[in-house]
């Protein structure tokens, strides 16, 4: 094959993943938005979630959830950000690679699609993202968060996540 060929071909998996990574975000949007309603992409190109859930309706102040959208690849969950992807990775602004934390958003969701068209969504909170203090993490390390929706609702309560997940912290041995 040549050169070109394989740049062509890089481009295309790229591309591809783009692709993916949108329409997960999407098919994340229209699960969480039949359980909760009031869910929606954000529109914020310097924010570093990808969706708000509200809660409750009303005027309390901390009634939703920021969530930064991952899709699951060799059964992992990527917790970074900021990173650039595609043919031309190398840096030449100031943006630098960030690991997602309770300061960037609320809750990781990574979403596994399986091979029966069936997606998965694994609710990773930031709280316990700073606790493992990990780039990423085995979907088989966090079985326990997948379609975990106590964990997703209480995601901003940090007591109660690391009471939770003690089994996910003793098998990151951060306990």
């Amino acid at each position: 094959m040549t050169m070109s060929g394989n740049i062509d071909n890089r481009e295309e998996k790229g591309r591809q993943a783009a692709v993916n990574g949108f329409a997960y975000e999407h098919i994340a949007v229209g699960i969480l938005m039949k359980r909760y309603k009031h869910v929606s992409l954000v529109d914020f190109p310097l924010e570093k979630y990808d969706v708000i859930i509200v809660l409750k309706e009303g005027d309390e102040r901390n009634n939703f959830i920021r969530a930064q959208i991952k899709t699951v690849s060799a059964n992992s969950i990527k917790f970074t950000g900021g990173g650039r992807g595609g043919v031309d990775r190398e840096y030449k602004s100031g943006v630098k690679e960030y690991i997602q934390s309770t300061t960037t958003s609320d809750v990781v969701i990574g979403v596994k699609p399986k091979d029966t068209g069936l997606i998965e969504l694994y609710f990773v909170p930031t709280a316990l993202i700073e606790q493992i203090n990990q780039k990423s993490i085995s979907i088989g390390k966090v079985a326990v968060l997948k379609d975990n929706y106590e964990i997703l609702e209480n995601c901003k309560n940090r007591e109660f996540i690391l009471s939770k997940c003690k089994e996910i912290l003793e098998k990151c041995k951060k306990l």
